[in-house]
């Protein structure tokens, strides 16, 4: 009780301040996503994302390099495929931009963490992440398709495949084809919850107009209405499945359903920075109204508070470079 208790004791200067900080960032908490693209010698900027680029294969290094220099450790791919299909079969081809970015990077840098989302959004000339029929997405005829491409991604490389289309039972059938094929060490990081976000805006740019061609993708992600119930539900299924990761996307306005599951699971917690959060942070700092470092900073000490154990962000680069800074 005051005037005995004077809690200004512990912030009285930054030395302080950083002593009794509970909340520690640092770059290893960081995977940086990175798009890569068919055709060479390509390094086109996403006009809603400024700073985020599609590289090909031949330029992809730039941005690896960058991120390493940075103190990162992780990052995740995304693929931009030549051609499109109904199937989507560029998502599980042997020779798919996906695998051949994962060979790559493999042989360049061993000790990287390289993730790869799992979905085939990016390779159906429809747009959406499932097998479509007559304008219905079909959840079972979808899941040998993302099994395979999970697999086709561990004989590439990958250290962790991350599903993302949010089918029902996707978990299991990566899980057992990985493990059928030998990759019993490859992890799973799902996107145990996953909205229907309006925030992914600028994503179907950078992922090479990514859209669904008809209707949305409402019926499999998850209503922004939706409450802590279902958000346990979906992630207490991907964990009984064998998930090894539990990703909470997006972040900003999810924060509660971070702590939920993170007091719920034993699972290591994924916060993703989507995409439209951080092209409204680039926007605003581009027209002076805010400080970028500090609102990155207190955004991603939000996220990791709330309870997150690691952050998908388009911030990384920066956000590591910062923190180097400071020390």
């Amino acid at each position: 009780m005051f005037p005995q208790t004077r809690m200004r004791r512990l912030r009285k200067n930054a030395n302080i301040r950083a002593l009794n900080a509970e909340i520690r960032l640092s770059a290893a908490d960081f995977i940086y996503p990175i798009f890569v693209i068919e055709g060479e010698n390509i390094k086109n900027e996403i006009s809603s994302m400024p700073g985020i680029c599609q590289y090909s294969l031949d330029r992809v290094d730039e941005e690896i390099e960058r991120a390493i220099q940075s103190g990162i450790k992780a990052i995740i791919f995304f693929g931009i495929p030549a051609e499109k299909d109904e199937m989507g079969s560029g998502a599980y081809a042997e020779d798919g931009i996906i695998q051949k970015a994962l060979r790559q990077t493999r042989a360049k840098y061993p000790n990287l963490i390289l993730l790869a989302d799992v979905c085939l959004c990016e390779y159906t000339s429809h747009g959406h992440c499932g097998v479509l029929q007559d304008g219905k997405v079909l959840n079972d005829p979808t899941l040998p398709l993302l099994a395979k491409t999970a697999v086709s991604y561990a004989r590439a490389g990958a250290d962790i495949v991350a599903p993302s289309d949010m089918m029902d039972g996707r978990v299991g059938a990566i899980r057992d084809a990985l493990d059928d094929a030998g990759f019993i060490d490859v992890a799973v990081m799902a996107y145990s919850v996953k909205y229907a976000s309006a925030f992914y805006g600028p994503f179907r740019e950078a992922a090479g107009d990514s859209s669904p061609k008809c209707g949305d993708r409402k019926t499999y992600q998850m209503d922004p209405a939706s409450g802590t119930r279902q958000a346990i539900a979906e992630a207490e299924l991907d964990v009984l499945e064998g998930c090894d990761y539990i990703i909470v996307k997006p972040a900003l306005a999810y924060l509660d359903l971070v702590k939920e599951v993170h007091e719920n699971f034993t699972q290591p917690v994924v916060a993703y920075n989507v995409s439209g959060e951080y092209s409204m942070v680039k926007a605003a700092a581009q027209n002076g109204w805010i400080d970028e470092k500090k609102i990155v900073l207190e955004m991603l000490i939000g996220m990791k508070r709330a309870g997150s154990d690691m952050i998908i962000t388009y911030h990384a680069i920066d956000a590591a470079n910062w923190l180097k800074d400071e020390q």
